[in-house]
């Protein structure tokens, strides 16, 4: 595949920023999380990779709404209906594999990503040679109930109650309350600080993630509060790798859970890694990943 970037015309005619990095046979497709938000913590997936030891071509893109990628007018009722919703964003991986001419590959996704990982593995399985899973739960409820427990653990219980007064209100846009945000943000999203991820403005689209998640990390108030896919994963028949930081918004409970009802996956943690663990321990994180790799490239996964 040709490196560098693609920009890839889907059949409903918008444009996807696509690139390539890295050499060798093994192809890995990067899903990044939000939604809404950006490819950038794949950016050296390649080069981490190489570090360990293993060449892999790494091919990530901005999806639809995303940074780089065309962004529909979500002011358009019909726009909003037909994007705004799982199949619509799962089709797309699909198409995203097709034009790209991969098959027999890794998938790998962050956070939403690796909700989208979930989906594509359960419907389109015959695609793939392993699937990994980072940072993301299956089902919301788990997830909910550990923001609770983050926000307790980082919070004094008069600022836990003013963000909950404050969400109670829809009232998320005072500097009070975002302040709080941004330490939970520093705790457990990115935690080796200064953010590599950070941009001048916020490149969020918040029409996608406000769709979906909610105002931030730590609340969740849109289409994903109904998400459960616990009963489909039985279904991921592929080789699959659950990875969580372990300091992170993730509970690593579940994660271990998630290993073992999908039937031939292993589960492992990032020490000091928060959501973001790629970029806050990578040694570690692209370690676990490369040996999972290797493992299923020589047919000792799991035995």
């Amino acid at each position: 595949m040709k490196q560098g970037t693609k920009i890839i015309t889907l059949d409903n005619g918008y444009h996807l920023w696509t690139n390539t990095q890295g050499t060798g046979d093994i192809h890995l497709l990067a899903l990044h999380g939000g939604p809404g938000g950006e490819h950038e913590y794949w950016e050296d997936a390649a080069k981490q990779l190489k570090k360990q030891g293993l060449d892999v071509q790494v091919t990530m893109y901005d999806q639809l709404g995303s940074w780089y990628s065309d962004s529909p007018d979500f002011s358009d009722p019909k726009n909003r209906e037909d994007i705004l919703n799982y199949d619509y964003f799962l089709n797309e991986v699909d198409e995203v594999r097709d034009k790209l001419g991969l098959d027999n590959f890794y998938l790998i996704g962050q956070s939403w990503g690796g909700l989208l990982v979930q989906e594509y593995a359960a419907k389109f399985g015959q695609h793939l040679k392993g699937a990994i899973i980072s940072s993301m739960v299956d089902r919301i409820d788990d997830y909910t109930e550990h923001l609770e427990e983050v926000r307790e653990k980082a919070l004094t219980p008069e600022q836990v109650a003013y963000m909950k007064a404050c969400e109670a209100k829809g009232d998320y846009d005072n500097d009070k309350y975002q302040s709080y945000v941004d330490i939970l943000n520093k705790g457990y999203i990115d935690r080796k600080q200064p953010s590599k991820l950070s941009h001048l403005i916020d490149v969020t689209n918040t029409d996608i993630y406000g769709a979906f998640q909610g105002d931030n990390e730590f609340v969740v108030t849109g289409k994903l509060a109904e998400w459960d896919f616990t009963d489909q994963l039985k279904n991921i028949k592929v080789p699959t790798l659950v990875t969580f930081g372990e300091h992170e918004t993730m509970p690593i409970a579940t994660g271990k859970r998630m290993a073992e009802m999908i039937p031939n996956a292993k589960f492992v943690s990032t020490p000091e890694g928060g959501h973001h663990h790629m970029v806050d321990n990578p040694d570690v994180y692209y370690d676990h990943l490369a040996t999972f790799i290797r493992e299923v490239e020589s047919d000792t996964f799991n035995k």
